[in-house]
């Protein structure tokens, strides 16, 4: 039994003098570095241009569907014909935005997935720089003492501007 104490202290003697070496921790606040980064902001308008043609064709489609509503008269002898190329117009502009929904939603994803990429490789350089042990993100709570969200945004700035 006092074997087993000894054995107990010893480990309590180790473990606390492992716990006494001081831990550099720091914060990041990653909704934060996704919302200011400038590589979010540039990706954003890269994917406003690359979807702007085929929102135009849907808008154009829309315009021309609501023009031949408007000018559909049921005493006219195609009217039925009309009505199946109104209904026709119409599942085409369905498909046209769903297949644009769905495209821009995976070319969001694809753009996120890089940011976040960046923001983590800039994280993991500043910790390596700074000799952080523990880099934590997205905490109930953390003093501005070890917030380096800032420090992370300045680095993905000057990354950025480096690479324009």
């Amino acid at each position: 039994m006092l074997k087993r104490f000894l054995q107990l202290g010893f480990l309590l003697l180790l473990c606390g003098s492992v716990w006494s070496q001081e831990l550099k921790i720091g914060f990041v606040d990653g909704v934060k570095l996704i919302e200011k980064a400038p590589q979010g902001d540039a990706a954003k308008e890269a994917l406003e241009a690359e979807f702007k043609p085929r929102e135009q064709e849907i808008i154009e489609l829309r315009n021309k569907i609501r023009d031949s509503e408007e000018s559909l008269n049921p005493e006219d002898e195609n009217f039925l014909q009309s009505q199946r190329d109104l209904r026709d117009q119409r599942r085409d502009l369905k498909r046209l935005q769903q297949e644009m929904r769905e495209d821009l939603n995976l070319r969001r994803n694809e753009e996120l997935a890089k940011l976040q990429r960046l923001i983590s490789n800039a994280i993991v350089e500043i910790a390596k720089q700074e000799g952080f042990d523990l880099i934590l993100q997205d905490a109930v709570y953390a003093a501005s003492s070890i917030d380096i969200t800032d420090q992370v945004l300045e680095s993905l700035g000057a990354t950025f501007e480096s690479g324009k």
